[in-house]
């Protein structure tokens, strides 16, 4: 039974059935009443095994709305669903959704993205999928079951040079004699400061003074709710003049990820380098510190658990392996 609540120019309507309970606030009584009945339909459905009369887009943004928060990787989750409920598959009733659908959108996607997105935002659409199985009841097979996922693309080996990285420090504003005080010129710290660290432009963009220890020539990465992976970073003369250059903000950079990523692609633009992500310096910062490092400290300061994702990066020649052997 449904009931209502008036409050201020707003309806609150409140639907208790089969022991589930859902509320939610419409600007007017017609809304709420609508809203109810359809819900009364959806909670009888579920209870007898039927799929509910909704989209795969709905059921997406249920899955954001309600899934992603309890997840360290929300923000890409959230970015990830959105872009996907731009597709025509978010417009697929459940009860129409099939294999094809999904196959369909793996060969959409392939034509703007790598192998390796689809991959992560396939992992992520099953992850939807069980959900709405096990815990909503809102499907009753798996529709990716049988589907096949993207073959494992060639591993970037984008690696910037010394005279692209001059070129965009430029471009960004950058200049080693003076405090970063404009958004561009603190992205070409931030920069610098990934290929001296290996830290993602997360982790750059959430550093605070709080973590950061000059003296002791080191900083902890906090996970919190990004892709970091816990750990202590060691630092560099040039690191540690990096951070002696910046403000006293409590966050260091004082920089948003997004900030780092509209501001990159400007200078990119500017000074014509093309195929480079700002992703690529953590990939040369590894690529260094691979020729001074053994694979477990490596993999100590950069966060990966499996030494198997080392080889991304790990792009000695093996002409330098030959010089370091007796």
């Amino acid at each position: 039974m449904a009931t209502f609540q008036k409050r201020g120019t707003s309806w609150r309507a409140i639907v208790r059935k089969l022991g589930v309970v859902q509320s939610e606030t419409f600007p007017t009584k017609t809304a709420a009443q609508a809203w109810a009945s359809q819900t009364e339909a959806d909670i009888i459905a579920g209870k007898h095994g039927d799929i509910p009369n909704k989209t795969f887009g709905q059921l997406l943004e249920k899955y954001r709305d309600e899934v992603s928060p309890t997840k360290k990787g929300e923000r890409w989750e959230r970015l990830r669903i959105n872009l996907i409920m731009r597709d025509k598959i978010a417009k697929v009733k459940l009860a129409e959704l099939k294999q094809p659908d999904f196959a369909s959108w793996r060969d959409r996607r392939l034509e703007s993205v790598t192998s390796a997105s689809v991959r992560r935002e396939w992992v992520l659409l099953s992850s939807v999928c069980s959900t709405a199985i096990n815990e909503w009841h809102w499907l009753k097979e798996h529709p990716m079951r049988g589907v096949k996922v993207p073959a494992h693309g060639k591993a970037r080996d984008r690696i910037a040079t010394p005279d692209e990285i001059e070129r965009l420090s430029v471009a960004l504003g950058y200049n080693a004699n003076v405090m970063p005080k404009s958004v561009g010129a603190r992205v070409g710290a931030a920069m610098l400061f990934a290929i001296e660290t290996a830290m993602r432009a997360g982790e750059i963009a959430a550093l605070d003074w709080k973590n950061v220890h000059i003296q002791k020539r080191y900083l902890h990465v906090e996970s919190g709710k990004t892709d970091a992976a816990e750990r202590d970073v060691p630092l560099s003369t040039e690191a540690i003049r990096l951070l002696r250059q910046m403000g006293t903000e409590s966050v260091v950079f004082n920089l948003s990820t997004a900030q780092i990523d509209s501001n990159f692609r400007k200078a990119k633009k500017m000074v014509e380098i093309e195929g480079l992500t700002f992703h690529d310096f953590r990939h040369l910062a590894i690529t260094r510190l691979a020729h001074k490092l053994d694979v477990l400290a490596l993999a100590r300061m950069v966060g990966h658990r499996d030494l198997r994702q080392l080889q991304t990066y790990y792009n000695m020649s093996a002409e330098d392996i030959a010089g370091r052997l007796d």
